[in-house]
């Protein structure tokens, strides 16, 4: 599936299709012409991905091939053990998590689950956590904790489910409980924004020593769509909501929200899942050992310091 924006890089795709379908056993010639073509498409996913807009890099964070962190579990960790529950309501599927290990380091994952399929989506409610979603996160957390065990949380949400049954069973209080806890959480907790990070549904696990973003992620205190329908009375404003919100990765870490970048390959996650989970783990690696080395007593004062900082104007 290509984007309207990446039109240029379609038709090129196209051609190239054409041609393997009409030279099954293709000749120097068609080789030529091939690699010839796949060296257009190339530069051209490079011209198109190194000018990208707000609204548009939320399009490449929605992308239906994005990978989502079932892939990221199945690309970076091993001997992964889910666990399920948040021991007072039931299970909620739109937040997954469980032991892992990274590169050899025992770590606790847990994370927004959207759902591949329709069915999956409908089960996990489209990545949309319920209260007993963020209370599981939490108790895990809380395990990981117990053990000394670091957390890696991957963000991926267009926010908490806003229905009438989760705000019943406390959505609102579920996820200030989580980011009071994760404030003094006293384990190395690296949050990680791998798509959409959405209003509260994404700060409720993104409490973190360091936080992270793919380069073509966003992070926002709401949708631009909604941002838009607010302040315009008018969703088709989201463009110029999305500008205005400064989501993007290279936006956050210019206001010291983020901490790193991690590169994705050129035309985005979604066109190359192995280059994105080398440039994933190299990033999370490389902060584990550095966050491990520190003292309980240092972590805190850390992760205080970081966000008392946030927000400051010149």
């Amino acid at each position: 599936m290509n984007l309207d924006f990446e039109k240029p890089v379609s038709e090129i795709e196209e051609a190239i299709a054409d041609l393997k379908a009409k030279n099954p056993e293709p000749s120097a010639d068609v080789k030529a012409e091939l690699d010839k073509l796949e060296a257009s498409r190339l530069a051209s996913l490079k011209s198109v991905y190194a000018s990208l807009t707000p609204w548009q890099m939320v399009q490449v964070a929605r992308h239906p091939d994005r990978p989502l962190i079932r892939d990221f579990l199945a690309g970076l960790c091993s001997e992964f053990i889910e666990l399920h529950g948040d021991r007072h309501f039931g299970d909620d599927q739109g937040m997954i998590g469980g032991f892992a290990t990274l590169d050899g380091i025992r770590v606790m994952v847990i994370g927004h689950q959207k759902g591949r399929t329709l069915e999956d989506k409908i089960k996990c409610n489209f990545g949309q956590a319920c209260p007993e979603g963020y209370r599981k996160a939490l108790r895990l957390m809380k395990l990981a904790e117990k053990f000394h065990v670091p957390v890696i949380a991957f963000i991926d949400t267009p926010g908490a489910f806003p229905g009438k049954d989760a705000e019943e069973r406390g959505q609102a209080e579920a996820i200030a409980r989580n980011l009071l806890e994760m404030a003094v959480l006293k384990t190395p907790v690296i949050a990680i924004v791998t798509g959409e990070g959405g209003s509260g549904g994404a700060i409720g696990i993104g409490v973190g020593d360091v936080i992270l973003m793919l380069s073509n992620a966003v992070y926002s205190v709401i949708s631009p769509e909604g941002c838009a329908s607010i302040l315009w009375r008018d969703g088709t404003k989201a463009p110029e909501a999305a500008n205005a919100l400064k989501i993007t990765a290279k936006s956050l870490l210019d206001l010291k929200i983020a901490d790193e970048i991690v590169p994705e390959p050129v035309g985005g996650a979604h066109r190359d899942y192995p280059g994105t989970m080398a440039a994933t783990r190299k990033v999370l690696v490389k902060h584990l050992k550095r966050l491990q080395g520190l003292s309980s007593k240092k972590l805190l004062k850390r992760r205080f310091d970081k966000y008392a900082a946030m927000g400051r104007f010149r």
